[in-house]
């Protein structure tokens, strides 16, 4: 008799500005890359193409409310002015078994956690001095919004039996071995749970 059909984890990986959440994300993604179960979406942004950070889908203000209107998002929020969505496409991924790693807001959690099992939250971390390197290194916070962010990080740490904390404060390797190994630990226990 064939074991019974798993469905896939959704891993949702939230963290400060600055904690390295992209940079983690870009490992995890090379090194799951001979993987089809392993799925990185890419979110919708309301920002041009050419605004650097991450690859996106950019789309316009209009077209994104629109879109949200359409349930063209399982998850949306909107952050800094702008908008940020998840297709909804990953909802048809996780039922076909395959597992789903996104960047999200810490605002979307208790929602993501009403409307789909098997949620692992990856919650990013680094001590409050690499946040603030980090974010002055990078150019794109002022002196009064770097001390707002790293205030809001502080607030905004979520719990919960299903959260994972990885503390990126140092080197990349370190920082993503623990996230890649935290993947791969939490999916395999799917595929036992399933066929044990």
């Amino acid at each position: 008799m064939p074991a019974a059909k798993t469905h896939g984890r959704l891993f949702l990986v939230v963290g400060p500005s600055g904690a390295g959440k992209d940079t983690l994300i870009e490992a995890a993604r090379r090194h799951f890359s001979g993987r089809c179960d392993v799925i990185f979406p890419k979110r919708t942004i309301t920002r041009p193409a050419d605004a650097g950070g991450e690859a996106h889908i950019p789309v316009t203000p209009e077209a994104f409310r629109t879109q949200v209107s359409e349930g063209a998002f399982a998850l949306h929020w909107f952050a800094h002015g702008l908008g940020y969505g998840i297709a909804s496409t990953i909802s048809s991924d996780l039922a076909q078994g395959h597992h789903v790693v996104a960047n999200v807001s810490r605002t979307v959690l208790d929602d993501a956690r009403s409307r789909f099992r098997n949620v692992s939250i990856l919650s990013v971390t680094a001590s409050p001095e690499v946040l603030a390197t980090r974010l002055r290194d990078r150019g794109r916070e002022k002196g009064n919004d770097v001390k707002s962010r790293l205030a809001r990080a502080r607030l905004l740490q979520p719990i919960g039996e299903d959260v994972v904390e990885i503390d990126n404060s140092g080197d990349l390797v370190t920082g993503s071995a623990f996230f890649i190994a935290a993947i791969a630990t939490l999916a395999r226990l799917d595929r036992q749970l399933a066929t044990g």
